[in-house]
């Protein structure tokens, strides 16, 4: 399978997760939710379920035809990056919150790796074939 392909994919997969954020913190909320008690308790992470579900949807999209998505692209890794460093500081400070540094903090950075390299290698290829 070549980068594009890969790529393709792995913002479809990306994209369904960031859609199921708010089933995986019913499954493990010490890994991906702030908060004691059920998710929808937390205003702030039904504003971060929503914001992520949208991220989700135009990953999802972006899939058709990743370089005209480049900048939504270049979004979700720069955004996950900063996302996973602030959150590692404050799990640091907060031994409550520790379960992130096992969740979501190493999700997002698989995120930004992976869509990265892909998003690099599938520009790569594009510019040898013209």
């Amino acid at each position: 399978m070549n980068a594009h392909r890969l790529l393709q994919a792995a913002l479809v997969l990306f994209g369904a997760i960031c859609l199921l954020l708010y089933p995986l913190a019913i499954l493990w909320p010490s890994g991906w939710a702030w908060h004691a008690g059920p998710p929808a308790a937390s205003d702030y992470f039904m504003m971060i379920v929503g914001v992520y579900a949208t991220l989700g949807v135009f990953l999802i999209r972006a899939a058709k035809d990743p370089q005209a998505h480049r900048s939504l692209i270049l979004f979700a890794i720069w955004s996950s990056l900063v996302h996973a460093a602030i959150m590692a500081v404050q799990s640091l400070r907060q031994p409550m919150h520790l379960g992130h540094l096992a969740g979501d903090v190493p999700a997002l950075l698989l995120v930004a790796a992976v869509l990265g390299w892909l998003l690099h290698a599938d520009r790569a290829r594009g510019a040898a074939v013209a």
